[in-house]
């Protein structure tokens, strides 16, 4: 049973176990042993977010990393999906990223990418937290010249901004569009605003002052309120959210209506169908992912796969079966073809790049697809023990079920990053589903609150 990681990485509040300065230094230190696979000097990129606490826990990993002869390679703030192009960029032997992406500025987290750019299996992350507990690796203690060396990449932004622009053709630019973008006062806040605007977009920004505690509170993708009103008042065409760590991206239409992932996954899709680019006619999505985005697809000739929620496990099934779209209603999405893991800022220029082909408004294109009324709620809890050794709520999901009659889902689940337990019921009629997930969350919160 891991103790350090779990869904992305290690993950919790600053400065409590496991997100103090010990175990992060004791991460870098695993971490660098792990990589160095090569001969000659070795090397890892380290990125960050804008919280506060990545100062501490930088200079934790820096100085982990460096103990065991490795050097590190510094760029600063960035967004999630930069560490993992920089890896590759850089030639470095693996690259850290230290953000909670959603969560609020008191949490933080690290997670690891191999050197060709993917989060780390299963088993890679077993092998450092069995490095840690084990103390094998205590006794490699390099001195003199063979300690590491820290060096900060200044053209780390420059970098990133043009392998992100040149994934558009030369001849497609955005003159004419009016956006507004909010950065949640996040990794992205100077990058995302610099690549719209050079793509020739008249660029309205906010959520781009961050200062190391107003990370995701009231912006960005998990707080679109501030955006839609912008939206509204500025007259734009479009409004795009990214989230602390800028790997995700949600959106607002010209009228003013967030338009969820399942509507863009299922405008993308078909955009890449069309023009022969989408693999094995397959995208990606998650169990999340709403029924009707499946009868969408299924009517487009288009099959939907559904993995577990998060990231990792699309990426995993997409690298496995050779498909190159997929992603997830809370705005994670995959262009396999252009990165290596989500990326709120290339998924915020293919939509772009949709609109503009087929100059047509994003409140149209998101009528590919209609929802099949739904409901989630997140319920706080303070255990999660296996969902199977609890018969009341077993006995409840099958009513539930029961009630359905075939015509919708139950999916009860626990959130990988957060205590909370989600309750998602999808089905025709909207007061039967709400009834009966209100009636699961108030047996949830008898048990487990």
């Amino acid at each position: 049973m891991r103790k350090l990681f779990g869904t992305d990485g290690v993950r919790g509040v600053a400065n409590l176990e496991p997100m103090t300065s010990e175990t992060a230094m004791q991460l870098g230190r695993a971490a660098a042993y792990l990589f160095m696979r090569r001969a000659g000097r070795h090397q890892i990129v380290i990125g960050k977010d804008t919280r506060v606490s990545g100062y501490m826990l930088e200079s934790a990993l820096t100085s982990g990393i460096c103990s065991m002869g490795v050097d590190v390679l510094l760029v600063g703030p960035m967004p999630t999906p930069a560490i993992a192009f920089l890896t590759r960029s850089l030639r470095a032997d693996a690259g850290v990223m230290i953000s909670a992406s959603h969560n609020p500025y008191q949490d933080n987290g690290i997670k690891f990418f191999s050197n060709d750019g993917l989060k780390l299996p299963d088993d890679m992350e077993a092998r450092i937290e069995e490095l840690i507990v084990s103390k094998e690796i205590a006794h490699l203690r390099p001195t003199a010249d063979a300690i590491g060396k820290a060096y900060r990449i200044d053209d780390s932004a420059g970098r990133y901004i043009e392998f992100v622009k040149q994934l558009l053709p030369k001849n497609l630019d955005f003159q004419g569009i009016k956006l507004v973008v909010d950065c949640a006062n996040g990794a992205a806040y100077s990058v995302a605003p610099t690549v719209l605007r050079e793509l020739g977009a008249k660029v309205e920004v906010i959520g781009n002052q961050p200062d190391g505690m107003n990370i995701n509170a009231g912006c960005g993708a998990v707080h679109p309120e501030s955006l839609r009103k912008a939206v509204i008042e500025s007259g734009a065409q479009i409004g795009i959210a990214l989230d602390g760590d800028a790997d995700r991206a949600i959106f607002v239409c010209e009228q003013g209506n967030v338009i969820d992932g399942d509507h863009i996954m299922a405008a993308m899709a078909l955009d890449l169908h069309r023009n022969g680019q989408l693999a094995k006619q397959t995208v990606v999505g998650t169990v999340m992912s709403n029924f009707g985005l499946e009868l969408a697809m299924t009517q487009a000739g288009i099959r939907l796969v559904r993995t577990a929620v998060g990231d990792r496990y699309l990426l995993e099934r997409m690298l496995a079966d050779g498909y190159n779209f997929g992603g997830e209603q809370s705005g994670h999405f995959i262009f396999l073809d252009h990165n290596t893991t989500g990326d709120g800022l290339i998924s915020a220029l293919q939509v772009l790049s949709l609109m503009k082909r087929s100059d047509r408004p994003l409140s149209e294109l998101a009528k590919v697809m209609t929802p099949v009324p739904q409901v989630l709620l997140n319920v706080k809890v303070s255990k999660k023990p296996k969902l199977e050794t609890m018969p009341d709520l077993q006995h409840a999901i099958e009513e539930s079920e029961r009630r359905l009659n075939g015509s919708g889902r139950v999916l009860v689940r626990y959130s990988g990053t957060e205590p909370l337990l989600r309750i998602m019921i999808e089905g025709e009629r909207d007061q039967v589903i709400r009834e009966e997930a209100d009636r699961l969350a108030q047996l949830v919160r008898t048990h487990l609150g």
